[in-house]
């Protein structure tokens, strides 16, 4: 395959294909979106400004070939003349994840045991270990495809969040959200139950010009082609100054000081600002109109529901209130609840897969 026209897979969270076509799209990238996520063509190099780069996706795979194969002993025959020592180290033992569909090879555990095997003797590598390297192989009819996750952990892991909340927003997740209200970095932006502050930490990101992947490594940087030369010269550009206008507010100190050193470890301390605050005794920042979203409990987790219908009606009354001329997004699992506010939302947004939940952005526009 050509190094310069590489297919790349970047993949999303089900439910939010469009916000990251969007996001590549802004990068340069002619993406095409699938279901779970979006394909974009280019060399190395695009890989590496992806996983540095790209706030919605949560890994970036790099397809590197295939070859057919009828049964096994075909597949591990033809495995073992595939050029792995291009892209595979000498060093690192390799983890193979099969998929096996409408293929006469139709057992991914026995097809994954030819190729891990088939890799571990051509390149000579150590056994068992802890895997740096995940390749992964599609079998669909009788078509064997290789990818490799070009990520490691989770990219929504952006390396500067240690404190989580209970039931956390994933940063890949909240950064579309924000997206999908139409946040580009220069509307001031409230998060009146903020957590451990994600939505107002990844808007100060966003407005600042940080790389969300400037604080962590990556898998490609194990790979015999990787160049550290050509990496470092990609180094993201000092951040702008970006105005103090992204707020977080929760009820629970705990909450509040996590967030704090939540936004000192991603360096957005000066533009992400916390305090310990009831909804009721929410006020309106002395700032531009802007965008209030919030995550707010909705009894999936956290139990009964009847106190939930109470606490969203008292939001939105303060949102009415006191928030003439902003826009309010609610991330929830419950419609009702939703509707419990009394709000003039718009046509709630597509289903989103979040821990075993379905949840789904519902804004309004300028109250």
């Amino acid at each position: 395959m050509e190094q310069n026209d590489l297919e790349i897979f970047l993949v999303a969270t089900p439910g939010l294909e469009a916000p990251l076509a969007a996001e590549a799209a802004a990068l340069g990238w002619k993406p095409e979106q699938q279901p779970s996520g979006v394909t974009i063509r280019g060399g190395w190099p695009d890989v590496w400004r992806a996983n540095l780069w790209l706030r919605g996706a949560t890994r970036v795979l790099v397809r590197i070939g295939g070859f057919r194969a009828m049964h096994l002993a075909q597949l591990d025959k033809r495995a073992r003349k595939f050029p792995w020592a291009d892209i595979l180290p000498r060093d690192l033992p390799v983890k193979v994840e099969t998929v096996c569909r409408a293929s006469r090879i139709y057992h991914a555990g026995a097809a994954t045991q030819r190729i891990e095997r088939a890799i571990a003797e051509t390149l000579n590598l150590p056994e068992g270990g802890e895997a740096a390297i995940v390749v992964k192989a599609r079998i669909e009819d009788d078509l064997v495809t290789f990818s490799i996750d070009s990520t490691g952990e989770s990219l929504h892991k952006r390396g500067h969040k240690e404190a989580v909340a209970k039931a956390p927003m994933r940063e890949t997740m909240a950064a579309m959200f924000l997206s999908q209200m139409g946040f580009d970095g220069s509307q001031p932006v409230l998060d009146p139950m903020c957590g451990s502050g994600t939505f107002a930490i990844e808007a100060a990101e966003i407005a600042s010009g940080l790389a969300p992947g400037r604080s962590r490594g990556f898998a490609f940087q194990r790979l015999a082609n990787f160049d550290p030369d050509a990496w470092a010269a990609m180094a993201p550009p000092a951040p702008g100054k970006a105005p103090q206008q992204f707020f977080g507010s929760d009820r629970d100190a705990g909450a509040i000081r996590m967030s704090q050193a939540n936004a000192e470890r991603a360096g957005v301390a000066g533009t992400a600002r916390f305090r310990q605050c009831a909804i009721a005794d929410l006020q309106r920042p002395d700032c531009a109109r802007g965008i209030v979203i919030v995550n707010p409990p909705y009894g999936a987790r956290i139990g009964n529901k009847g106190p939930l219908f109470g606490l969203h009606a008292n939001m939105g009354e303060v949102f009415r209130e006191r928030f003439q001329g902003w826009r309010i997004g609610i991330v929830t699992s419950e419609g009702g609840l939703a509707k419990a506010t009394g709000l003039p939302f718009q046509p709630p947004g597509p289903i989103v897969a979040h821990g075993g939940l379905k949840i789904r952005l519902w804004q309004t526009g300028p109250l």
